[in-house]
Parts: C-alpha cells; sequence; structure tokens
C-alpha cells in the first residue's frame, strides 16, 4: 500500500464541517473565546478597581482612538462616559484623529500593539497629552509608546476576529464609570445557553441599530458578521433608520436594535417586509449573541471564522 499523500491544504471539508490545518473544526477557537465573556466581564470589572488611576478622571477632556473593532468600542465608551456625565469625550478612528485639539488624556484600544495607525498617532501625540494604552500585549511597540499601559492579556485571544478582548476592555471601562458588570455577565450566560433563533439563522441580511452608547455596539455587530460570514450588513443610530436604511428592508432582512427601541419602529420594519429584533439583554450580551451568529452562519457558508479571507491580527503597513 503506498503511503498517504501529505495534507498541503490550509484547510480541509470533511461532512458538512471546514477542517482547519490542526485538525480543530473552523471557528473552534472563536466559539470557545465567545464562551469565555462572562468570566472576563467579571474579571474585568474587579481589575477597574486596580486601574482605576491610570483611566480618565471625571471631569477630565478625553479622547479614545482605535482601529476597526477598537475604533467601535471607543465610541460606544464616549458616549457612556458623557452620558454618565463624566465630562466631554471623543472618539476618533486612529488615522483620523485631529491634530491641535486639547485633551487631557488619550485612551488607546489596541489589542495587538502594532497597528501602524496607532503607532504614528502615539508619535504625534508625544508630550502633548497623558496616553494610555489597553493591549492584550504589555510589551508590544505601542505599549511600550505609551505613558502607561493597562494589560488585558488575559482576554487575548488566538483568532482573528475580537469578540472576547473587544468586550472585556469595554467591561473594565463601563466597571470605572460606576456600572455593575455582574448582570451583563449573567445575561451573557443566558444567550450562551440558548439556541439561535430559526430567523436570525436564515437571514439574508441585516441592520443593526444603536443610541447612545449603543451605536457604537452596532457598528461592532455589523462588523462581525462582515467579517467572520461575508454577510451583507449595515449599522445606523437608530432614528437615522427612515433616514434612507429602511429602503434595503424587505423579506430575509432582519432589524437587530441593540438598546432601547423608538416608538413605531418594530411597526415599520414589519410593513417593509423585514423581520424586527429588540434585543432584550443587556447590549453587550446581545453582541455577543451576534458573535453566536457569525459563526454559525460563517460555517454554513463554509468559512473558517477564525481565519477569515483578506484579514489579519494586525495591520502593519510597510514604510513606502
Amino acid at each position: 500500500m503506498g503511503k498517504e499523500a501529505p495534507k498541503t491544504h490550509e484547510n480541509l471539508v470533511a461532512g458538512d464541517h471546514l477542517i482547519a490545518g490542526d485538525g480543530l473544526v473552523a471557528g473552534d477557537r472563536t466559539e470557545h473565546e465567545i464562551a469565555s465573556q462572562p468570566a472576563c466581564w467579571r474579571r474585568a470589572a474587579t481589575l477597574a478597581a486596580e486601574v482605576a488611576a491610570l483611566l480618565p478622571a471625571r471631569g477630565e477632556r478625553v479622547a479614545v482612538v482605535g482601529c476597526g473593532t477598537s475604533w467601535f468600542i471607543a465610541q460606544s465608551y464616549a458616549a457612556a462616559r458623557e452620558q454618565g456625565g463624566h465630562g466631554e469625550t471623543d472618539a476618533f478612528a486612529a488615522s483620523e484623529m485631529p491634530l491641535g485639539r486639547r485633551y487631557d488624556r488619550v485612551v488607546v484600544l489596541c489589542r495587538s500593539g502594532t497597528t501602524t495607525e496607532i503607532l504614528q498617532l502615539l508619535d504625534r501625540l508625544r508630550g502633548t497629552a497623558a496616553t494610555v494604552v489597553i493591549t492584550a500585549l504589555p510589551q508590544s511597540p505601542v505599549a511600550l509608546a505609551a505613558d502607561e499601559v493597562i494589560d488585558l492579556g488575559f482576554a487575548d485571544e488566538e483568532s482573528v476576529v475580537q469578540t472576547r478582548f473587544a468586550t472585556t476592555e469595554l467591561a473594565l471601562l463601563r466597571a470605572h464609570l460606576g456600572q455593575d458588570l455582574s448582570a451583563a455577565a449573567d445575561a451573557a450566560e443566558r444567550v450562551l445557553a440558548a439556541p439561535l433563533p430559526a430567523e436570525l439563522l436564515a437571514a439574508r441580511q441585516f441592520t443593526f441599530l444603536g443610541t447612545g452608547w449603543t451605536y457604537g455596539l452596532a457598528n461592532e455587530a455589523a462588523l462581525k458578521l462582515r467579517e467572520a460570514a461575508s454577510m451583507w450588513t449595515e449599522s445606523y443610530p437608530a432614528m437615522e433608520y427612515r433616514h434612507g436604511p429602511v429602503a434595503v428592508t424587505g423579506p430575509g432582512s432582519v432589524v437587530w436594535l441593540l438598546g432601547t427601541a423608538p416608538a413605531g419602529l418594530g411597526e415599520e420594519i414589519a410593513a417593509a417586509g423585514g423581520t424586527a429584533w429588540f434585543g432584550v439583554e443587556d447590549p453587550m450580551a446581545e453582541l455577543v449573541r451576534v458573535h453566536l451568529l457569525a459563526v454559525a452562519v460563517g460555517r454554513a457558508r463554509g468559512l473558517d471564522p477564525d481565519q477569515p479571507r483578506n484579514l489579519s491580527r494586525s495591520v502593519i503597513l510597510t514604510p513606502r
């Protein structure tokens, strides 16, 4: 009998599941990381008291920056901080932060600690404002370029797509604002234990809506389905839905609201032929449901949610 030919494919198909090159079912790493979120949030809530002196004090004028997922988490934190009366807070994509504005502190969100745009921004900010980075790698270039570092290495991920790191840094920041994260963690456990609704699994298109601090979560929810499942998704402030986005709603569309729904929105979605999904759990727990859906749909499409096409863990630009 001849020797079996070596398996040189990065991914193989076995039955109905994509098998990654290391023998794991595609998405297994992401699925494990998703399931660990409640425990990570509880740990972050405890850590918030330990690192309170590094985070913005009440009354400080603050900018929060990030790229991709981190930018959307920055949006959520900025809105939550202002809504809570803690002080003026702006959120920027790192490449778009305007220079020359006065900030008491700049909070940098960067899982990998190697993103080029973050490094470039920290270089430009040096000496103009106190900087603190929240990262999974406290000895990374971004961490070394900041004034202070908060280590969230316990929430780091093997997957390219961020799930638990992003929500854990938001849990840390919400806890620092005085919010009790125990109810959110309990809600996430309920979401993890529940089956995904058939109408979500069958949808062809998603529009995510949010208000206040949940608008950033809506942006992040849409990104997760694009990254892990290559789905057509959009995201908007909830009241903007009527100003154009309703035009894409129809059979097979789900309009998913994170947070409080504006009056009459459900009826308008139904009249357009879509399905309204109004999350009843804490919005961060509803984002966990989106994570689960992204993995399930990605697998059903023959994709590997752990290693989405065209994406890498960190964007590192080669100097021209």
